[in-house]
């Protein structure tokens, strides 16, 4: 292993554990949500590192993309995210940013020091998504719609029933 993937590997590793960390320790659960996000993200990179690409892809497309946004429209329709910008809390976003400026400086010199082997991109032979595909839009089509139309309905049911709380 070149060490450029090893200090991939080591870096979004870092960045699970220390997002898992902020995610369980914010009050708030709007930044927690965010911070699991992150979470997310990191994994997937580690998935993709691991040669599961399909895998990664559906870490992002699934869990940070929708379920996180099933969370965060729960969260602001009970409006639990209320709370006030401090300036710890700006010093501590320009910390993080630094952070991640300093990670993506590092990635580069690591990159400049030991250059990428040449490796063939993945063919058509490597593709996992085709067959996963395949299946979901011929066989399990019905239940894939079924279950959107159930989703749409139950986010449309908690819409109705939060106007008429705010209302009474």
């Amino acid at each position: 292993m070149s060490a450029f993937y090893q200090f991939q590997f080591y870096l979004f590793s870092l960045i699970a554990i220390a997002s898992a960390l902020l995610f369980v320790t914010r009050r708030n659960p709007v930044p927690a949500a965010l911070w699991l996000v992150n979470t997310m993200f990191a994994l997937s990179g580690l998935y993709v590192m691991l040669d599961a690409p399909f895998i990664g892809v559906i870490q992002v497309l699934v869990y940070a993309g929708a379920i996180m946004v099933v969370f965060v429209f729960v969260v602001m329709l009970l409006n639990l995210g209320r709370t006030e910008v401090t300036d710890l809390r700006a010093m501590g976003a320009r910390f993080g940013a630094g952070l991640v400026g300093l990670g993506l400086l590092a990635n580069l010199l690591v990159l400049l020091r030991d250059p990428l082997p040449d490796a063939p991109l993945a063919g058509p032979q490597d593709n996992a998504v085709t067959p996963v595909a395949a299946s979901l839009f011929s066989d399990y089509l019905v239940a894939f719609e079924l279950t959107s139309l159930v989703l749409l309905v139950a986010i449309v049911g908690a819409v109705l029933l939060a106007k008429r709380r705010t209302r009474a």
